[in-house]
């Protein structure tokens, strides 16, 4: 079928703005890239970078020699991925529960439904965290957030599309609960777990007002913590490296855009292999509610 005049139109103009668009995203991200591989001269000379003239990798040398920033990223890869496996695991396993006819299922709903519109403010957060004993353990960071009440709606909603006759199938066969839970449920629910996956995930890298809060220690600072006082405060000596090495140390401008660009690469490099399960993991369970 021939296209008409007005929808090659429609498609031309949704192409150019779609590519500004993306231009004018890509362009801080290119920013950060290029000041973070400039000398300070260039930095200063130029308006704008979008592409170093010289590379210089003294940033990044500065930055991996690091200690303090070293161990920032590897924490905060462990809280992500504990954290991530933990709200899969709670998410899942009572989206579950709420999608099979059992006793007090609405009012639990009710109440999922109620944290959804009035979640909790920082100061009650806090002192159920203080009270709890958790200041300054890695579960200060996981527990509050182990469950998302919108993602656990949705998950519901997309245990709810799998068709019933696969789960009496297996309770004729004797399985029990968790048995259809773990051997059919979860293999069927690999778009939502990957889709949601990367919402927590993403939402634990990025996460620093959680350890601003419950962590006194510098040693269990995320890298999110560390970027702040990094950029924000403006504290290059939060790195702490040699004291030699003070000596050499590059402008705060580069340090702070390579920590920021090594901060966001982990994320970008775990995108591409969940961007398949992505929309339809969100969609199957959006259309059936």
């Amino acid at each position: 079928m021939k296209e008409s005049a007005s929808g090659k139109t429609f498609q031309v103009v949704n192409a150019t703005l779609l590519t500004l668009i993306g231009a004018f995203m890509l362009f801080p991200f290119l920013y950060v890239f290029a000041v973070s591989f400039s000398s300070y001269k260039e930095f200063i000379q130029a308006d704008f970078l979008i592409w170093p003239k010289q590379w210089v990798f003294d940033a990044y040398d500065y930055i991996f020699k690091s200690d303090a920033f070293i161990r920032s990223i590897f924490f905060t890869i462990y809280v992500t991925i504990l954290g991530t496996i933990v709200n899969l695991l709670f998410t899942s396993s009572m989206g579950y529960a709420l999608s099979r006819p059992v006793v007090g299922r609405k009012p639990v709903l009710v109440l999922v439904l109620f944290a959804l519109l009035f979640p909790a403010g920082l100061i009650p957060t806090y002192i159920v965290v203080k009270e709890t004993g958790l200041i300054n353990s890695i579960w200060a960071l996981i527990l509050p957030v182990a469950i998302s009440p919108f993602n656990l709606i949705v998950m519901r909603q997309f245990f709810l599309s799998i068709p019933g006759e696969v789960v009496e199938s297996a309770v004729m066969d004797g399985a029990t609960d968790l048995g259809i839970f773990a051997r059919i449920v979860l293999p069927l629910s690999k778009p939502a777990l990957a889709a949601f996956g990367l919402f927590y995930a993403v939402g634990h890298w990025n996460n620093y007002f959680g350890g601003l809060l419950y962590m006194n220690s510098p040693e269990k600072w995320p890298v999110q913590v560390v970027l702040r006082q990094l950029v924000v405060v403006n504290e290059t000596n939060t790195l702490r490296v040699a004291t030699e090495m003070v000596e050499q140390m590059p402008p705060p401008e580069t340090i702070q855009m390579a920590a920021l660009l090594v901060a966001t690469v982990p994320i970008l490099i775990v995108y591409p292999f969940l961007q398949k399960h992505f929309a339809k993991g969100v969609m199957l369970g959006a259309v059936k509610g």
